[in-house]
């Protein structure tokens, strides 16, 4: 299956970058490389704990969790796999700005932290403050609106594109 950013939604996070996209399913088991990735004979919603039950010894190392969006589009790899089990191919199609902005104010919360940028109306939800000597952050619009935080950075970047 080919997923772009417009129906990302079709996924479940965490995702596991694969090593290729030669995959194949046979009897309930989903092979890449003559691996086993994923045994949908066990029982289970989730891929790790289907494969903590698999009795099969010969399984393909998920090395690289991905948690976010923005870990898919910062990666180079385009073969993933989803915590359902479905293996995907991740095309990147069209172009977003990336606009730098000064950090206005961070607010510490209970189990994360809210980012206030300069000339953005809404906050964004971050996991752990940026380190204080970062004064930007980049941010990806979707067409005009403020869609994705990026990237930090101590010093005002010049503003461009990525593909996503």
């Amino acid at each position: 299956m080919v997923i772009q950013y417009r129906n990302l939604q079709k996924i479940r996070f965490p995702v596991y970058e694969l090593s290729s996209g030669n995959w194949e399913k046979l009897d309930g088991l989903l092979f890449l490389d003559g691996k086993i990735v994923d045994d949908k004979n066990m029982t289970g919603d989730t891929l790790g704990i289907r494969r903590i039950q698999t009795p099969h010894t010969n399984l393909f190392k998920l090395k690289n969790q991905i948690d976010t969006v923005r870990g898919i589009l910062k990666s180079n790899n385009k073969y993933f796999i989803d915590s359902y089990g479905m293996p995907f191919i991740y095309e990147k199609t069209e172009f977003c700005k990336l606009k730098y902005y000064r950090i206005k104010d961070i607010k510490p919360k209970d189990t994360c932290s809210l980012l206030k940028l300069d000339g953005v109306k809404n906050l964004f939800v971050i996991p752990r403050p940026p380190p204080t000597d970062t004064q930007y952050a980049g941010v990806l619009h979707n067409g005009a609106r403020p869609w994705l935080l990026y990237d930090y950075s101590e010093t005002k970047l010049k503003d461009t594109r990525r593909k996503v």
